[in-house]
C-alpha cells in the first residue's frame, strides 16, 4: 500500500475530501493531510484527524519537527491537492511557498495532482488557465473541474471533480509508482 499526502485547501469542495481520505484509508494506505487556514473554515481539523487516525498539520511552526514540510515530502509516495483553489494553482505554477501547504508543494519531487475547484469566471481567468498548463508542464496532473452548479449558483465548469474520479487517478498513479 502506499504512503499518501492530501492537501486540502479553501473551498466549499473540501467536503468531498473528507470522501476521499476516508475511501484511501479503507483500502489500506496509510493518509496525512494537510490543510491550510482557510480550508478550515469548511471542513474541521479533527474530521481529517478521525478519518485519517493521524494528526493534521497546518502550520510549517506548529510541530516540534523543525522541517516537517521535509519530512511529510519525503514519506509520501503521492500528493493530491483537493479542492486546489485558484490561489494554491498560482502559488504552485510561481513557486511561491508561504504556507505549509505550498512549502510541501515545492518540496514534493513525486506525483502531484491538483483538483480544481472554484467559480466559472475564476476557471476561466487567462491566468488560471495559464498556471493550469505550467503546472503540467512542470509535471503536474490536473483533474479538471466538472460543469454545473457551483456552490455560488453559478452554472459552468468550476465543480471540483467527483470523489470517485480522484480516487481512481490517485489508484491509477500509485499503481505505475508501484511497478
Amino acid at each position: 500500500m502506499a504512503e499518501i499526502l492530501i492537501g486540502v485547501t479553501g473551498g466549499i469542495a473540501a467536503y468531498k475530501t473528507a470522501t476521499i481520505v476516508s475511501q484511501l484509508c479503507q483500502r489500506g494506505h496509510g493518509v496525512s493531510v494537510v490543510m491550510t487556514e482557510s480550508a478550515m473554515e469548511f471542513v474541521g481539523k479533527s474530521t481529517f484527524e478521525a478519518l485519517s487516525g493521524r494528526p493534521v498539520r497546518d502550520s510549517l511552526f506548529c510541530s516540534d519537527k523543525v522541517h516537517v514540510h521535509i519530512e511529510l515530502s519525503r514519506a509520501a509516495d503521492l500528493f493530491c491537492i483537493a479542492p486546489a483553489t485558484a490561489n494554491i494553482l498560482s502559488k504552485a505554477a510561481n513557486g511561491i511557498a508561504d504556507d505549509l501547504l505550498s512549502t510541501i508543494i515545492l518540496s514534493f519531487d513525486k506525483t502531484i495532482i491538483f483538483a480544481p475547484a472554484m467559480n466559472p469566471v475564476m476557471w476561466n481567468k487567462p491566468v488560471i488557465q495559464h498556471n493550469v498548463r505550467k503546472l503540467i508542464e512542470f509535471g503536474a496532473t490536473i483533474i479538471h473541474p466538472d460543469s454545473g452548479r457551483t456552490s455560488c449558483g453559478e452554472i459552468g465548469v468550476g465543480r471540483m471533480a467527483s470523489p470517485e474520479l480522484i480516487l481512481n487517478e490517485i489508484e491509477k498513479n500509485i499503481c505505475t509508482i508501484q511497478q
